[in-house]
């Protein structure tokens, strides 16, 4: 069976949104955080993810592509959010972890990102795609959350069957997957590689071009191009969890219906979907414990599989996932962690669909890793968690994903009613002296530098400054703090990586504001 997924990415200009509150740093990498994505770096143990101290960890994350493409960076960066207020919104909602789509082309020297909107984004303007990677995975990682990077396309202009195409061979594709691996080595947010995306059929059989798993043939067999890429990558970094796909069909040819001849025929899935032949054919690697396979998994929105017409569903859909990659976690084999699933849920038949999958992967820590597909609205055929203003969320598919999510420690979100809060006690005003820069103005707005600098004799832990702006200044962005505003009033804090305020040390919070020029008075700092 042929399956069709085309993506049609759409690149309207977001709806104007006014945000109030922005969680934002820059800087370099902090330490692995514990908690809900775990300490240090991840290995497997039977069919769980296991951190650095043997405590099981569940990744429960989304995607957020646009690497990939002819932009070469996230895409939303055009939008009225600030890639921090958005990275701040999926924490928030509970994604632990955030897989990140690219292709080759991204990586080439010279290449350049498109699609930014530099007032809203002023921090990214001359930046490389892979320099805005690197402040992505610094972000993401101050705030718990793991990055999983996916070689999605080998160049910008689509998928491919085969992890090669003309313009991409296999050697440049494991020597880009061993320069990413050495660019992050000693970075525990980053935790591996999902080595190609959807490997798939193509031509029919007997005359099968496409990729197989387990036929033995080195031009098509994905089971051994992903040892090859895998065994490279952890030859660089052996720290790194190695993800592998299925494919479509094991012969990597497609059935011709019309032979009438039932030998040429097989039962296909989803392009990455198939792992059915990886319990006979598994994937070996020279590092032990690093091996997790991802399938991927779609609704009608995608495709309309047979399955999704049997009498019975949605009763069928366990068996069918069973036999095409659950067996591989139910037998103990190796974890799953689903790299794809989504739906517009639009048909009610969907909805049913996306209940039952996630089900079946589990509650709790224990359960079936997953990033869901995806963040970005303008995914053709399954939209996104974010809507069209990049802000805004599509709360029928939070509501069925919440119960599973495991939020990183400092994102909040997760199911369940929160606790009330706890009152903590006012800082007390601390010795401090301020100064302002103004670093660069245009029409109606301006960017700035505030430098708070401890003139006390002991350091400010969990240091806060606060000020007043004139009125009619807002927020646009802000980094090296948590910045919120009320009114007139702005509250910058530490962030994760940056807590404490050593004696004698001093801050430079940058910010970028809308409307007339103004400086921050009376300024106070205070420690907690």
């Amino acid at each position: 069976m042929k399956v069709l997924r085309v993506r049609r990415w759409s690149a309207a200009l977001a709806a104007l949104v006014t945000t109030s509150a922005l969680a934002v740093a820059l800087g370099s990498s902090p330490a692995a955080a514990a908690g809900g994505t775990g300490t240090g770096y991840l290995h497997t143990s039977g069919n769980k993810i296991i951190d650095s101290t043997g405590a099981t960890v569940r990744l429960t994350g989304i995607n957020w592509f646009g690497m990939e493409t002819d932009n070469k960076t996230f895409h939303g960066l055009w939008a009225s959010n600030p890639w921090r207020g958005q990275l701040d919104k999926m924490a928030s909602l509970g994604y632990n972890t955030l897989r990140v789509p690219f292709s080759n082309d991204a990586l080439k020297p010279g290449a350049v990102a498109t699609g930014i909107n530099d007032f809203v984004n002023p921090d990214l303007v001359g930046n490389t795609p892979l320099q805005i990677l690197d402040k992505v995975i610094d972000y993401a990682g101050g705030k718990g959350m793991r990055i999983i990077l996916d070689r999605h396309r080998p160049t910008a202009a689509g998928q491919s069957a085969l992890w090669y195409v003309a313009a991409t061979p296999e050697s440049k594709w494991i020597d880009d997957w061993k320069m990413l691996a050495q660019r992050y080595a000693g970075n525990t947010t980053v935790i591996g590689a999902d080595l190609h995306n959807e490997p798939h059929a193509e031509g029919t059989n007997p005359a099968a071009t496409g990729a197989c798993w387990g036929c033995g043939d080195t031009t098509r067999d994905w089971r051994l191009a992903a040892e090859r890429a895998g065994n490279a990558v952890l030859s660089v970094n052996p720290n790194w969890l190695i993800f592998v796909e299925g494919v479509s069909c094991p012969s990597g040819g497609l059935s011709n219906v019309w032979d009438n001849d039932p030998s040429n025929d097989e039962d296909c899935g989803w392009w990455g979907g198939n792992l059915s032949k990886a319990g006979q054919f598994p994937v070996r690697l020279n590092v032990a414990n690093r091996l997790v396979y991802s399938p991927h998994e779609y609704a009608t929105s995608v495709f309309h599989q047979t399955w999704f017409d049997a009498p019975n569903y949605p009763a069928n859909m366990p068996a069918i996932w069973d036999k095409y990659w659950g067996y591989l976690y139910k037998q103990n084999i190796a974890p799953i962690m689903m790299g794809e699933f989504g739906t517009t849920l639009q048909a009610p038949v969907d909805k049913v669909w996306l209940q039952e999958l996630m089900k079946y992967t589990g509650t709790g820590v224990n359960g079936m890793s997953f990033t869901y597909w995806s963040w970005n609205p303008n995914s053709g055929d399954t939209g996104g968690i974010a809507k069209d203003d990049w802000t805004s969320i599509n709360q029928d598919k939070q509501d069925i994903l919440q119960p599973y999510l495991i939020p990183p420690v400092g994102g909040g979100g997760g199911g369940g009613p929160s606790p009330s809060p706890t009152p903590t006690p006012t800082p007390a005003p601390t010795s401090c002296t301020s100064a302002f820069k103004l670093t660069n103005s245009w029409q109606g707005g301006f960017q700035g530098e505030l430098t708070v600098k401890n003139t006390g004799g002991s350091a400010l832990n969990n240091w806060t400054s606060t000020w007043t702006m004139p009125s009619g200044v807002t927020l646009g962005s802000a980094w090296n703090a948590v910045v919120t505003v009320s009114g007139t009033n702005w509250t910058a804090k530490g962030p994760d990586w940056a807590r404490n305020l050593p004696a004698g040390q001093s801050v430079v919070i940058g910010f970028t504001a809308n409307g007339p020029q103004g400086q921050p008075s009376g300024v106070t700092c205070s420690g907690g």
